[in-house]
């Protein structure tokens, strides 16, 4: 097992990579998952007891040069959006294994604003807006097993589109719809050699946007974290993403074909263990910048994520 010291950061990796932040335009681009949720040691469950992750995030995207609305693209040529938002998750894992492993139970939620250009003629009228609101509501599940350095984990979440949305702004925080996630990650951490690695794979079943009938197809994304301990309280790495599209849009408002979406990344990231009042947090800082876009925003996306622990289950 790892060190009291390492739990905090191990909480707060594992559950960041479940938050929902802000969407970004598979209907006009945008994605109930937000790639870059998996990060370093995304396979371990938390301890026992109540925790707050805490997640800030910010996204800065436009749509590729290479964008043609004549191909039946999801964004517009010109589309140029901002965003950010803050979560928060708390968290119970109970003293009880199910299965042998560590279940923990979470909700999701926070504030955000956004904002959306687009520069192209016919639309002067909505060529900027800016939205700020409340973001959906995302309850999820996750369990895990643990042997010797190598950790196991699945999860499933769920998005109730409570959010600020409304089908004819260009800007929203909220996606407009309902949608269920589930995958699974792998983690291998050495304490000896301070070597930590991690991956994950998920996958999205988007239901329709009645206020569009729109239906984003079904989605998959791979993440992947390398990090490496410097001391007892830094880490450094790199982390990236990929995802995918695997079927196309549907709906009778569907005027786009399939619009199959696309993206990878790839960039660094470091950790800091601090101790307050006796207990140990955790701050992680990783940037992403993206590259192969398809229909959908390409640009760069910060994650600053921060593990509240409030004490554990006494056994």
């Amino acid at each position: 097992m790892v060190s009291a010291r390492s739990q905090a950061l191990l909480l707060s990796a594992s559950l960041a990579l479940l938050l929902h932040p802000d969407a970004r335009a598979d209907e006009g681009g945008t994605s109930f998952w937000l790639p870059g949720q998996y990060a370093s040691f995304a396979a371990v469950s938390p301890p026992p007891g109540w925790s707050i992750p805490t997640e800030l995030y910010y996204y800065s995207g436009s749509a590729p040069d290479s964008a043609s609305a004549a191909q039946g693209a999801a964004v517009a040529p010109g589309t140029r959006s901002q965003s950010w938002q803050l979560s928060l998750s708390p968290t119970y894992a109970p003293e009880t294994t199910v299965l042998g492993g560590q279940p923990a139970l979470f909700l999701s939620f926070g504030v955000g604003s956004n904002t959306t250009q687009v520069d192209q003629s016919g639309l002067a009228s909505l060529s900027s807006q800016t939205v700020s609101g409340l973001t959906d509501v995302t309850p999820g599940a996750t369990l895990g097993w643990t042997h010797g350095t190598d950790y196991w984990l699945v999860y499933l979440i769920g998005n109730i589109p409570v959010g600020s949305y409304e089908s004819q702004r260009l800007a929203n925080v909220g996606i407009g719809h309902a949608a269920i996630d589930a995958g699974g990650a792998y983690t291998y951490d050495n304490s000896r050699t301070g070597l930590s690695l991690s991956a994950g794979i998920g996958f999205t079943y988007n239901f329709e946007n009645y206020s569009t009938d729109y239906q984003n197809g079904i989605d998959s994304h791979m993440g992947w974290s390398v990090m490496q301990s410097l001391s007892a309280i830094w880490r450094v790495g790199l982390a990236g993403y990929v995802y995918y599209q695997l079927t196309g849009d549907s709906g009778s408002g569907n005027n786009c074909g399939p619009c199959k979406s696309r993206v990878a990344s790839v960039g660094p990231q470091v950790t800091y263990n601090f101790t307050v009042a006796g207990q140990q947090w955790s701050a992680n800082l990783r940037g992403y910048y993206e590259f192969w876009a398809q229909n959908r925003l390409e640009g760069y996306a910060v994650f600053a994520t921060l593990s509240i622990p409030l004490g554990g289950v006494t056994k």
